[in-house]
């Protein structure tokens, strides 16, 4: 079904502008972001030099995706050392920009304890700053070495599951090399799969209300000449009915202790369609990702974003005539219900895919033993 539809490009990686880089001009050491807001129309920069812009940039998704959130944070912490502001007044500032993503407080908290281990040892605030940028960088690294594991992994735990190949994989949202210093979580197993010869299909769900499945994964998707074909999030249930899924893949943007999982609202629907039709659901995320201080799903608190996401249409370089920059596509006045986020519970996820393994069955056991045995090899 659909085939005939298949998008395909070169192979090479999803973008050549990389999604985030730490840059040292004269003027001064800044931040400098992949504006995803303004893809796949065009590839346009932007340069932070402190990190007040650095948290607007979360704020409006310029930057984002759980991995990349917790390395803008820890460069967002260097750059504020680096340039003589106060680090724990941004430490703060950014630690609380997109409350449901744990990586971004764990990449704040990481560069923050360098900088005060590095003065309590008795070095200046240069020696400070500098222990602070190489936590980033050194968090940098090990979210590329990472997401290379979780590809492993998970490409085979899909052959376990599914064994023979032909894969057919519905994604919701974006995971890929934007949201990472690697390939991604949930689409860097998707694209192992694709270079293994054993991935027939990649539904991608648009993702409303900003579609960063149709505007983002689909341009990823196109850029590694995988053959996918993209969807309205309501019309995943009759593909779900025609058979034409194998599996669900998704990322995670914080995981509760007893094994709930907050990812980009629409995916807990998704679940409950994989479970009524007996299709594998899998979550694919770092061990940073696990948060052991929420006890559940009902403690994870969800981000309400603004109503104007949902009455306009954000379109790149269209002429904008809404209230919030979009085009309006609701009344004057309608109120909108907007949750970044959904909670799916355990018993809804097949398995949970990290770096050092996957979880399955899904319980809060076999989540502290994984965590304990991170903790370790980390040490």
């Amino acid at each position: 079904m659909a085939d005939q539809y298949a998008h395909s490009g070169e192979d090479k990686r999803p973008t050549e502008t990389p999604a985030i880089r730490w840059e040292e001009p004269p003027e001064g050491p800044v931040l400098v972001l992949l504006d995803q807001t303004r893809l796949p129309a065009e590839e346009v920069e932007l340069v932070c030099t402190d990190a007040s812009a650095l948290v607007e940039a979360i704020r409006s998704l310029a930057v984002r995706g759980a991995p990349l959130l917790g390395i803008a944070g820890a460069y967002g912490v260097a750059l504020a050392a680096v340039r003589g502001f106060d680090v724990d007044e941004a430490a703060t500032a950014l630690a609380g920009a997109r409350p449901t993503a744990v990586n971004l407080a764990v990449g704040v908290r990481r560069a923050r304890s360098a900088y005060r281990a590095a003065l309590a040892e008795g070095g200046d605030g240069r020696r400070a700053a500098e222990a602070a940028l190489a936590a980033a960088r050194a968090l940098h690294r090990e979210d590329a070495e990472a997401s290379a594991r979780m590809a492993e992994h998970g490409l085979a735990l899909l052959d376990e599951l599914l064994p023979g190949g032909g894969h057919r994989i519905l994604t919701h949202c974006n995971t890929g090399a934007l949201v990472s210093g690697g390939e991604g979580t949930a689409f860097a197993v998707a694209l192992a799969a694709h270079r293994a010869g054993r991935l027939r299909r990649l539904w991608v769900d648009e993702t409303r209300p900003l579609l960063q499945g149709a505007r983002l994964t689909a341009y990823e998707a196109a850029r590694s000449g995988m053959a996918y074909t993209l969807l309205t999030d309501n019309a995943a249930g009759s593909l779900f009915a025609a058979g034409e899924v194998d599996a669900v893949l998704i990322g995670a943007d914080r995981i509760a202790a007893d094994g709930s999982v907050a990812n980009k609202v629409g995916s807990y629907p998704l679940a409950v369609l994989a479970r009524y039709h007996h299709v594998p659901f899998v979550v694919v995320a770092p061990v940073t990702t696990v948060d052991p201080d929420t006890p559940d799903g009902a403690s994870v608190e969800v981000e309400q974003r603004a109503g104007h996401e949902v009455t306009e249409v954000m379109a790149p370089q269209v002429p904008a005539a809404g209230a919030g920059g979009g085009i309006p596509v609701a009344p004057l006045g309608t109120q909108a219900y907007n949750p970044a986020f959904d909670v799916t519970p355990p018993e809804l996820v097949t398995a949970i895919v990290t770096e050092e393994g996957v979880v399955s069955p899904v319980t809060g056991e076999a989540l502290a033993a994984l965590c304990a045995r991170s903790r370790r090899v980390t040490i």
